[in-house]
């Protein structure tokens, strides 16, 4: 079933005057779903994000969607079907009908991987029928008034500039939000990472999601909304399922309210 809401007042993960906090659920049952939701609105979720590669598949269908996205409060929800967990061996044309279910029972933003219908290293293929597939499925989206997010998990540290053309990639195959994941795992890498962070803010005309793993990956998720990162990833609390690399929300939140990083104005 369709989202019973009007499409033109989804909530949405663009235009906003600060990064969101968006608490990721990585969860096998709607009822520990729902339990997540609850406790991450009181600690100050704006929104939220929904691995349903996790969910079993007897609870992906558009009731169950609609079921667990009611305890949202209308906050926006980023939707993902990664190549693992219960959706490994799901083909390619079938997750992408698993993401539009969730996207029109609800869902605001839909993560097309870069290298969604041809499987590539670091998530990014240069097959052309593939990237035509991966355009039509975005202009589907888009069509249901749905955001996309374009992700690459390259989970390797890459330079500023290879950061930037990854990015400015998924801006061409027209997506409204690109997500690069990198590794961090020296100081020198993650100070590099802080750099590509106001490259992208600089260069690059869509919003942006840059994060990093390894052993340095945490100043980098905490201090990259500050320069130009669309969003915090986090998670309400740690389990066996949850990203260990995800900060948790009530720190992250605790950070954010007290921490000043506006530029000083200046004096005339």
């Amino acid at each position: 079933m369709p989202w019973k809401g009007d499409k033109n007042m989804k909530p949405s993960f663009l235009g906003h005057s600060r990064p969101l906090l968006t608490c990721m659920l990585q969860v096998e049952t709607p009822e520990c779903a729902i339990a997540q939701i609850r406790n991450a609105v009181f600690d100050g979720a704006d929104a939220f994000g929904f691995q349903i590669e996790k969910l079993r598949p007897e609870f992906r269908n558009a009731e169950t969607y609609q079921t667990v996205f009611s305890y949202m409060e209308d906050k926006p929800v980023y939707i993902t079907n990664y190549r693992h967990s219960h959706s490994e061996n799901v083909t390619d044309d079938a997750r992408a009908a698993e993401l539009i279910t969730a996207l029109d029972a609800g869902a605001s933003l839909v993560d097309v991987m870069g290298d969604f219908y041809d499987p590539a290293p670091f998530e990014l293929t240069k097959n052309k029928s593939a990237i035509e597939k991966q355009k039509k499925l975005i202009d589907a989206i888009h069509q249901r008034q749905g955001e996309v997010l374009m992700s690459s998990h390259v989970l390797e540290f890459r330079k500023a500039e290879q950061v930037l053309e990854i990015a400015k990639e998924h801006e061409r195959r027209g997506a409204d939000i690109s997500k690069i994941v990198t590794a961090s795992n020296t100081e020198e890498e993650m100070l590099e990472n802080l750099a590509a962070t106001a490259a992208l803010k600089k260069e690059l005309s869509i919003p942006f999601l840059f994060l990093s793993g390894g052993r340095f990956c945490k100043m980098h998720r905490m201090i990259g909304p500050m320069l130009g990162c669309v969003m915090y990833l986090c998670v309400q609390a740690h389990d066996g399922l949850s990203t260990k690399e995800q900060p948790v929300l009530k720190s992250v939140k605790a950070v954010v309210d007290n921490f000043d990083w506006k530029p000083y104005r200046k004096m005339t």
